[in-house]
């Protein structure tokens, strides 16, 4: 009897460290989309969208930059498939990020497969392989960094929705939030030399790319192309060495 409660109480303390580590993971993320969250919420009300209508645009995309494109191009009037269109390019990067997270979760199911891969996001992913990379992690502590920072963004969202009539256009700098959190983003992944050559290469062919071809699709070529070439740098580096 004692053997079976010492074993119930360590897979309980097993159980609620693995919760606390995934929460620990996911705060800093939870902190940053309160801010962005909000001002998104501010920009959408501010452009016609009700509270509610917020909160179910970040359930279902769950997207903070396909979401601010949205409602800039609803804000200009565009047509509804051209949004779909553009928003859909835009997320096209999420299969990269999942393909690459795959290689993680081998073995599991498919419907833990598509639940996690609802919560993907440039934020959560960048948390989780940095944690993968470093050991010690699994796909329920992975699983919960996506899920509190799904929920934060969700009740960011419609809070800034709610606020949005009381806020003036343009003000605190929220129409900055995004490109602020992508600079952040770009910075915790360089690791090396050939991490900022491949950022630069990235940058490169995404301007000539949007001054060739308008639109969004630059952002997909950009990063399939510098992706591409920077897996080549790496494996003829280890090949030097």
């Amino acid at each position: 009897m004692r053997k079976n409660e010492s074993t119930e109480q360590g897979n309980a303390d097993g159980d609620s460290g693995a919760i606390r580590q995934g929460a620990a993971a996911a705060w800093p993320i939870c902190l940053g989309y309160i801010p962005i969250g909000m001002a998104f919420g501010v920009l959408a009300r501010q452009n016609g969208l009700e509270w509610w209508a917020v909160g179910l645009m970040s359930a279902l995309v769950f997207a903070g930059s396909a979401q601010f494109i949205a409602v800039a191009m609803i804000a200009s009037g565009a047509a509804a498939p051209t949004i779909i269109a553009t928003t859909f390019f835009v997320n096209l990067r999420h299969t990269l990020m999942s393909s690459v997270l795959a290689v993680c979760l081998s073995g599991v199911s498919r419907w833990f497969l598509a639940f996690f891969a609802y919560g993907i996001t440039d934020e959560s992913f960048a948390v989780n392989m940095s944690r993968f990379r470093g050991g010690h992690w699994d796909r329920w502590r992975a699983l919960l960094v996506n899920q509190l920072s799904n929920a934060t963004w969700i009740c960011a969202t419609m809070a800034g929705a709610m606020a949005g009539q009381f806020v003036p256009p343009g003000a605190f700098g929220i129409d900055y939030a995004l490109t602020g959190m992508f600079i952040c983003l770009l910075v915790i992944q360089v690791y090396g030399m050939i991490y900022v050559i491949t950022a630069l290469i990235a940058a490169g062919i995404s301007i000539a790319w949007y001054i060739a071809i308008p639109g969004a699709s630059y952002i997909v070529g950009a990063s399939l192309c510098a992706a591409s070439i920077g897996f080549l740098f790496k494996r003829v580096m280890r090949r030097a060495e």
